[in-house]
């Protein structure tokens, strides 16, 4: 038998006015209560909407990321932390700057918010929020939002405030979200700029080693330490372009550790992993000094020794379902004692096999033209010993010494035939040797499983910056910033940035077993919209307006609900009083 519930129409009186509701009548703790379904309004409302006299707008607005962002934002206190470093600048002399109704703590979140979503020149910030649910969220006005209104509010946020509000912002987050932090991957790298040459606001933009190939263009380098799980950011550090990486892991290295020390990490109980780039004689011994458990890598060119005395040692191991060939030993290197571990990696043979060959393939195109420069009967005469230098310089090489074998003849005075051939059994010796990867640590008692393992971590910090490299989501460019302390303050929002959509990503790996990359899981956000419906009378009148999220999928839902923000349009403001100084 199914017993059918009956909705009604009931009203209710209040200041006067009756207010009319669905209601349907259902049992609460074994008691019939009435259960509100929908509100109708008064009855002259309701009689304009049967009647038509109200005109129906909708319009939707890109709100899963920006609310995520924003819930995560509020929690760690990221606004009121800036806050409390903002300094008077030059355009608000007398006391703390607020632009447009809007303090600098609101404003550097805002900037971070966009880097996230959608990164683009902060002129066209307001072009890309106007899509967002960001006004309703924060309930304000960003239309006057610029490229003016960021760098007023950018000028009063001082270079040393920069790690002190980085560390109280980390230290909150650990407390809320209880992260792991074992194991620490530090590592470098850097992004050009379109800084003039003659601009000379700035030292920090310099011409180096640009790992994106513009050398040609001034650049700005950026250290950071990320944890073990999620590539949380704990520590950034932006520097001098031209840098060694050597060098700036002498600069900073004192100042991780004090980093670690404030935010109460045992060094007993954490590793520092870092690569081969930053290692050297000196750099650790100031690790030692320090007090460092470290994973290191060394550069088998200059470790031969240990190469041949692995290649007669190793055995199998297993680590993260590779079978991996092994060799284990303890060796004092640069003056202390180090477990030292040497594995063919698969990956890294084939791709220095495959640099063998493309190395090969120059080499052979240079010998071949000068094979023909000097068969040339026109040809100017040769001195024999510079002849025999440059041939000597074509041929050399990592892995490709006495691969090519040559040999010079002189025809007449001045006049030399060269011949040259590849040793096939000397190429096959060089195909069995790369892929041999060296690491170093002083966790002796850690078993080579544990080692790899830590090295092979090292790449959560590459994907790190491979995500801040990513044009669509995340990105540090564009910037055009050409003061050293606008600079360093962009790169601490991009760094925010990171660090909120980080902690998005661990929470809905977390709660809703999502299984994508960051980049996928912002995607999905930005595609959850946040509808508007305006009731626009027809006589004069605020129209009336109703939020609703637009129809989700079960992924969708599911990971709203892990982060907290399903019903977040319907609550009051996470972030309150955003024009205001505590």
């Amino acid at each position: 038998m199914c017993t059918l519930i009956m909705a009604t129409i009931q009203s209710k009186k209040s200041r006067g006015y009756k207010y009319w509701y669905i209601v349907e009548s259902r049992r609460v703790n074994g008691k019939p209560r009435p259960v509100v379904l929908a509100y109708l309004g008064k009855a002259d409302d309701l009689l304009k909407r049967l009647q038509g006299l109200y005109e129906l707008k909708l319009k939707s607005y890109s709100h899963g990321a920006v609310c995520a962002l924003i819930n995560v934002a509020a929690k760690l206190e990221i606004v009121d932390i800036l806050n409390k470093y903002v300094k008077a600048s030059r355009h608000y002399v007398a006391e703390k700057p607020v632009r447009n109704n809007l303090t600098a703590g609101i404003t550097f979140l805002l900037g971070a918010i966009g880097r996230v979503c959608m990164p683009t020149i902060k002129m066209g910030w307001w072009n890309w929020a106007k899509t967002t649910s960001a006004e309703y969220l924060l309930r304000c006005n960003l239309i006057k939002v610029d490229s003016q209104h960021f760098w007023d509010l950018m000028d009063s946020f001082p270079e040393d405030a920069i790690s002190l509000a980085e560390q109280e912002i980390l230290q909150r987050l650990l407390e809320v979200y209880k992260i792991h932090t074992d194991t620490l991957f530090y590592d470098t790298t850097n992004f050009f700029t379109y800084i003039d040459t003659t601009n000379t606001h700035c030292d920090i933009a310099q011409r180096g080693n640009n790992k994106q190939k513009r050398n040609d263009l001034r650049q700005v380098g950026l250290a950071m330490v990320v944890s073990k799980e999620d590539y949380i950011p704990l520590f950034h550090h932006s520097y001098q372009g031209n840098l060694q990486d050597g060098t700036v892991f002498r600069e900073v290295v004192e100042k991780i550790k004090d980093r670690m020390q404030s935010l109460g990490l045992n060094q007993d109980t954490h590793t520092l992993v870092f690569d081969r780039g930053s290692n050297s004689k000196k750099n650790l011994a100031i690790v030692k000094s320090l007090g460092f458990y470290y994973v290191g890598a060394l550069t088998p060119y200059y470790h031969k020794e240990v190469i041949d005395r692995a290649i007669e040692g190793m055995t199998n191991i297993t680590v993260n379902y590779e079978t991996l060939a092994v060799y284990r030993e303890k060796s004092i290197i640069w003056g202390d004692e180090k477990t030292i571990l040497v594995f063919v990696s698969d990956r890294l043979k084939a791709g220095q096999i495959q640099g063998i060959y493309q190395s090969l393939d120059k080499k052979e195109k240079s010998l071949k033209e000068l094979q023909k420069a000097l068969a040339n009967p026109k040809g100017k005469k040769r001195d024999r010993k510079v002849l025999e230098k440059k041939i000597r310089t074509i041929t050399e090489g990592q892995y490709l010494k006495d691969v090519i074998k040559w040999k010079l003849i002189e025809i007449e005075d001045g006049k030399y035939y060269m011949d040259y051939y590849i040793d096939n059994e000397q190429l096959h010796c060089v195909e069995e040797k790369p892929g041999f990867r060296i690491i170093m640590t002083n966790r002796h008692e850690w078993t080579s499983q544990e080692i790899i393992t830590a090295y092979y971590g090292q790449s959560k910090i590459e994907h790190a910056f491979k995500n801040m490299k990513n044009s669509y989501h995340l990105a540090l460019k564009p910037q055009y910033h050409w003061t050293d302390q606008k600079i360093k303050v962009h790169y601490f929002i991009c760094v925010i940035g990171y660090l909120l959509s980080s902690i998005i990503w661990r929470e809905a790996k977390l709660k809703a077993g999502y299984a994508g990359n960051l980049d996928n899981l912002l995607d999905l956000l930005n595609n959850i919209r946040l509808g508007t419906m305006l009731e626009e009378s027809k006589k004069t009148g605020k129209p009336k307006a109703t939020y609703k999220l637009e129809e989700m999928n079960e992924v969708e839902k599911r990971i709203m609900i892990a982060l907290g923000i399903k019903n977040a349009h319907n609550e009051q403001p996470k972030i309150k009083n955003v024009g205001v100084y505590k």
